[in-house]
Order: C-alpha cells, then structure tokens, then sequence
C-alpha cells in the first residue's frame, strides 16, 4: 500500500501551449462551477422543505424527543440503528444539534462531502496528467454531489460519510500508519464491517496501522460497553450487532446479501447459513483482489473494492451507506477506447439513479431491479476484470478508428468538430445501458408534463384539443371522425389498425437499431443521434403543450377502437393506466419514430425495393393512428417537424453523413488512401483487428 505516491504536484512535469493551458483553466472553472450548482442544489432542496419532512433521522437521534433524550435504551424504539459507541459520540453534540438542526447540521455534512472528493481525487494511482490532476477534484465532488447516498444523507441527516471519510484519511491523508489506523478503527467503531480494512492493511504491509485498526475499534467499543452496558449488550448480543435494528431487514432500501435473501423469501436458519457462506466468500475473493490492486500501486481501487466487500457482508446496508459502490468507479475496465466508458458509467447511474429507471417494470426482471446496488457492489468486489497498471492498455487502450471528414456545405458546420465518425461499433452494454435510461426518463417527463398524474391536466388538455380541431377546420383537414367510423366499420381493416398501432411502435424502430448496428455502425450513430435529438424535442411539446387524443375528446363522437369506451374522467388504456400521459398527443411520436424509420432506410438501404418498403411504415402508421382516434392530423404533422428538426441538429453538431462502411481499408493496408484516421496514441500491444 506505500507504493501509491503523492509527493510533489502532479503538473510541474507538465508544460503545455498557452491556449491549451487557457481551455484547461476553462474547463476547471466550469466543472467547479457546476459542482457548486449541485451542492446549492442540494442544500436548496434540503432547507427548503418543511421542518417535519427533512432531516427526519437526526431529529429522531438529537431532536426534542429524539432517542438520545429518552432515559432507557437507544434501542427501545428501534429508530436508532448506529452503534452504542456512535451514540455516545453524538450525545454531547445534542444541545447543538438541537439549535441548528437545519443549517449547521447540512453545511457542516456538505463540507465533508467536499472533503471527501478532494481526498478521493488527491488518491487517484501516480502519475497522473496535468488535466486530470486539475479537474479530478470537481469532477468527484459533482458524482459525489449527483449519488443517492450523498442526497439520502443530506436529506435524511445521517452520519454515514463520516466512516467513508475517515478510511480515506487514514489511508491517504494522515502521517503516520498508528494514525492512519486510528482513523480506520474510529470508523469501523461506528460501522462495524470497516473492520474488513484491518486485514488489507496487514496483508499490504501496514500491520501497525491493522493492529491500530483493531485496538481502535476494541478501545471505542469498550468505552461505549462501560459507558452503556445495557445498550452495548442489546446491540452487541441481543441484535448481533445490529441485526433487526431500523426497518424491515427485507426492504429494498438493505441493499446487503442479508436483504436480497430475505427477498428471495429464504428465512430461518437456511438463509443464516447462506448469508454467512456468500458473505465469507465475498469477503475473501474481494480482500485477495483488493491486495493484489494495492501492490499494483492502485490503493483507492483496492479500498473501493473492499468498501463494496463491506456493503454486501454487513447485514444491513441502507441506501445513505452504498457510498464505495460510487468510489469503485476509479477502476479501469476494457482493452479498447470504446469500452472504457462502460464500467464508470455503469457505476454512476447505478449510485446516481433509481433502480426502477435502470431495468424496466417487468415482474421477471425484480429480482435484479430490486438489488441492483448490492449486484454492482458484488461486481466490483469480486468480479470485474480492473485492469493493472502493468498492463500496455491501462494507459493505452486500442485506439478508436475514424473516418475523414466531409466536407459541409456551411462555413460553421459542423458546430462541434471533435464528435467525429467512428468507424468500429460503439459498445454493446453501453448503449443498452443508456438507451434504458434515455426512455426511462423519457417517460417520467412525458408523465410529469401534465402534474404526474393523466387527470392534472386534463382541463388544459381538452382545450388544447378544440384548438387543433378548430384550426385543422380552417384548414379543412379535420378528417379524424369520418375516417374513424370508416374504418370500425370494417373488421379486418380495423383489426389491422389497431395490430399495427401496438405492435410496430417499437418493435420497427429496435429493429432498425439493431440492423443498423450490426451492418452498418457508422451509419448507426448518425440514425441514433438523429431520434435522440428528435425524441428530446418531442419532450418539449408534450410539455409545453399537454393535448388530448381525439378518443378522450368528450362530445367528440370518436370510438376508441385499440381501449374500447372510455370513462373520460378515469381513461382506462390496459396496464400502462399508471405509467404514460395519455394527453402527451403533440407531436405524435408514433408517425415522428416511423418516419425517422422511413427515412433512415430510405436513406441508407441498397434496393430500391428496400426503400420503398421503409416509406410505407409511416404511411400505414399515420393512418393507424388517425384511424383508431389515437392522434390529430396535425399531431403527424408535429411528429415530422421534431424529426426533422432531429436530422437537422445531427448535420450541424456533427456535420454531414459520411458515406461507407466500416468494412473499408483499415491504416496500413492498400487503397486505404486515409480514409480512415486513428485517435489516440497506438498501444505497445498490437491491436486486433476490428
């Protein structure tokens, strides 16, 4: 572990251009900026709220009738779950807290929060470059800023940054191993499975800090024992060490092997035994990892991995003390440039996001859904591939190949020149990853755009409605009812409508995703940055202008054909009641989607038999949609304008599509003539083929 250096600045070996020196200066300044943004964020968020909505556990600790006042146990009541030890340390800071039990308690929890980036930024492995050396520490203090844990603790008034602070102290920051250890031990005294920390430092050659550790957390522990025998012996022995203390130990928010089993509806001694097994197993496969990453000098990855070990074996997790999950994001996975972003931005949604945002609502899927912190923790301990800085891609991974340029027909296109074409496919794993998150927070805007609930604006909604009627009867385009009643004549022509309306919505567009991305990857970044785009301009219109369908326009005479007749009050549309705004009609996403399908096969397909099947997707799509009373005409008309816009903002940022394969000559070999341009330095290692 004394292998990982911090003497001297990282950036005097570093002497770049001016101007280079002045983009950096830039970008420090802006990523401090929007670290600052979060944190007033934060503390808005916290102050703001009423006094019996924020901070609810420390006022259930210090408050007027807290746990720390009562004259039994802290644990009569079970609200208070730290260690008697903690709730000695917090009795002489009750009076305190009970004074400036908003504002001193949240900004004196925000500056370690602060701390606790610049420590971690300060413990990034040696040597580092200048601009990571500089925008490390705002970077840390913003993911820390944006994770659940950081928001739960300043939300909820816990103590749970102190122990991570104080092992990062210890082992960082403090001269010193008996020191170092003495910070460890103070922690692992208020979090018991911090005691994992004592046998990293022991097998890593700091075995003055271990025993320090040890006599640390034995001191504090007595102390507390002589101070509160009764409250010790209840934790201690009682609860065996603090087993069934706070909630429910099966609820969602145990994000520990213990919780995830009750989960599985494994009781009794059977699931004892089990947690005990999984937990050594852990344990022990992440302290040999953790050891293995110290020596290789990346100590502050072998202290996440052994964090992430303590999350999982501890018997009770909750979401404030899931913070060395996010810590395990210094780790570095993948051989190619392409696959580098996975593992950091896995990490950072996990930590940042909640888990019904990263797996869809699917009954199959709740298993993972619901421990999806405590499966990346488990990861990080004991499974990810973290590459060693002996490796030759640990510095130098494969370099992403990219095509040439080409020209534009406009001065200042492309407006952001370094979004380059890349030839290869981009990551698998990424794009699903962030493909789940874009639609999952597509559709809590597309819910919240009427008040989070389908009847909040409703009122709005109708009156936007007769405004598209009377317009398209200027227009004299107001062909919704007579096409209606046409078709639901018509069986066959009917049921085909409403088949097409629910089943092609997605299944097309994933589809043409998929072919693009596997025949065509170039092109697939053109064609997914196009829907993005259009698809974040469609959000905007269904919330500034929330809109109801034809069939949930009363006096209207439209007969639902796909939901059958509809209590206008209460709509009622299958399972997705709860989930969708049935008033996000403007733009129609249904034509807008098929359309951006028409087009992009149109476009990119090589017969013409091809091309004319793409086009006729929309045709039947406006038609479905227009025929079942799902949409207005000029919805169709607003779906193509965000389309078009989308394929529009793709050609400015990043210029025009380049046509070609990623099959072409690679660097090297005849007829390449350039064609393609390499990024990045190449690696000591020849890379494969792509």
């Amino acid at each position: 572990m004394a292998n990982v250096e911090h003497s001297g600045r990282p950036g005097e070996a570093f002497a770049g251009a001016p101007a280079k020196g002045a983009r950096l200066k830039a970008a420090r300044l802006a990523l401090w900026g929007v670290a600052a943004i979060l944190a007033v964020r934060q503390l808005t968020v916290v102050l703001g709220s009423p006094r019996g909505e924020r901070l609810t556990d420390l006022e259930t600790w210090v408050g007027p009738n807290g746990v720390l006042h009562v004259n039994g146990s802290l644990y009569d009541s079970t609200r208070f779950t730290g260690t008697p030890f903690g709730g000695l340390a917090l009795k002489p800071l009750t009076r305190a807290a009970e004074q400036a039990l908003g504002w001193g308690w949240t900004f004196g929890t925000l500056l370690l929060v602060v701390a606790l980036g610049l420590v971690a930024a300060r413990a990034l492995p040696q040597p580092v470059s200048r601009r990571t050396a500089l925008l490390a520490a705002p970077v840390a203090i913003s993911l820390l800023m944006l994770s659940l844990p950081v928001r739960n603790t300043l939300w909820l008034g816990q103590t749970s940054v102190i122990p991570v602070l104080l092992v990062l102290l210890g082992c960082f920051a403090v001269r010193g191993e008996r020191a170092g250890g003495l910070c460890i031990g103070v922690a692992a005294a208020l979090q018991p499975t911090v005691l994992l920390f004592a046998p990293l430092l022991w097998f890593t050659g700091r075995r003055r800090a271990a025993v320090s550790t040890a006599g640390t957390f034995a001191a504090a522990t007595a102390l507390a024992w002589a101070a509160m025998p009764h409250d010790s012996h209840t934790y201690w022995v009682h609860h065996m060490a603090g087993v069934g203390l706070g909630g429910k130990a099966d609820a969602l928010a145990n994000q520990s092997l213990h919780g995830a089993l009750l989960r599985l509806d494994l009781t009794g001694p059977l699931e004892i035994a089990l947690f005990l097994l999984l937990g050594a197993v852990v344990a022990t496969l992440a302290l040999r990892r953790a050891v293995r990453y110290a020596h290789d000098g990346q100590l502050l990855l072998a202290v996440a991995i052994t964090g992430c070990a303590a999350v999982a074996v501890s018997p009770t997790t909750w979401q404030h003390q899931l913070l060395w999950v996010l810590l395990a994001v210094v780790g570095r996975v993948g051989k190619r440039a392409s696959d580098r972003y996975v593992w950091p931005v896995a990490v950072v949604l996990v930590t940042a996001l909640p888990a019904k945002m990263m797996l869809p609502n699917m009954p199959v899927v709740y298993p993972l859904r619901d421990n999806i912190v405590l499966l990346a923790a488990i990861a990080a301990a004991t499974a990810v591939p973290f590459l060693s800085r002996t490796s030759p891609y640990y510095a130098s991974p494969v370099p992403t190949e990219y095509a040439k340029p080409v020209p534009a027909r406009f001065r200042r296109v492309p407006l952001l020149p370094f979004l380059r074409r890349a030839l290869t496919r981009p990551n698998i794993l990424l794009e699903l990853l962030l493909i789940r998150v874009t639609y999952a927070a597509y559709q809590q805007v597309r819910l919240a755009a009427t008040g989070g609930s389908n009847s909040a604006g409703r009122a709005t909604a109708e009156h936007h409605g007769r405004l598209i009627l009377d317009l398209e009867r200027v227009l004299r385009i107001d062909i919704e009812h007579a096409v209606n009643h046409a078709v639901v004549k018509i069986d066959w022509l009917r049921n085909f409508f409403d088949f097409y309306y629910e089943s092609f919505h997605f299944v097309v567009p994933l589809g043409v995703l998929a072919v693009l991305y596997w025949r065509r990857p170039v092109d697939y970044r053109w064609a997914r940055s196009s829907l993005g785009f259009a698809t974040l301009l469609a959000l905007v219109g269904f919330w500034l202008f929330p809109l109801a369908p034809p069939r949930l326009m009363p006096g209207f005479g439209i007969i639902d054909t796909v939901h059958g007749v509809q209590d206008f009050s209460k709509p009622d549309y299958g399972t997705l009641t709860a989930l969708t705004n049935q008033y996000a009609a403007m733009p129609s996403l249904h034509f807008g989607w098929s359309l951006w399908c028409g087009v992009a096969i149109a476009v990119i397909a090589p017969r013409w038999w091809m091309k004319a099947l793409g086009l006729l997707h929309p045709l039947f799509t406006v038609s479905a949609i227009v025929a079942t009373g799902n949409h207005w005409v000029l919805d169709a008309v607003g779906g193509a304008a965000v389309v078009g816009a989308g394929f529009a903002l793709t050609y400015l940022l990043t210029g025009p599509r380049r046509v070609g394969r990623a099959d072409e000559p690679r660097p090297g070999v005849p007829g390449a003539e350039g064609s393609i341009v390499p990024h990045g330095r190449p690696t000591a290692v020849s890379p494969p083929s792509s």
